[in-house]
């Protein structure tokens, strides 16, 4: 599918979008391409990772710290990215959970 077609524009463009947006919740670690590395979106030369779009839905990878519910993590994510792709479920992938990884925990870290 060209960008021309793809809901949104440019699909890695989206991609980048999303994965900011993911990015910026509380307790997200960093985006994760799964144990296969097939959550990613694919462009020329391009990969964002943690990112795995299509016309009806999107998959977003995360590693999140440890401390909160996961569900409440991955409910924030849903949130936050859900208008990025308007009318496309949104599923989020929780891949990991690391207990004191980063810096203090807080809206965007």
């Amino acid at each position: 599918m060209t960008a021309e077609r793809w809901p949104g524009g440019d699909p890695v463009a989206t991609a980048r979008r999303v994965a900011e947006r993911a990015l910026e919740v509380a307790d997200v670690v960093e985006l994760s391409a799964g144990s296969y590395g097939t959550t990613a979106t694919l462009g020329a030369g391009v990969r964002v990772k943690g990112v795995w779009l299509h016309p009806d839905e999107v998959r977003v990878g995360v590693v999140v710290r440890y401390g909160r519910p996961v569900p409440d993590i991955a409910a924030e994510v849903r949130e936050a990215v859900r208008p990025e792709v308007p009318g496309r479920a949104v599923h989020v992938e929780v891949e990991d959970v690391v207990a004191g990884a980063g810096g203090p925990a807080g809206p965007g870290r």
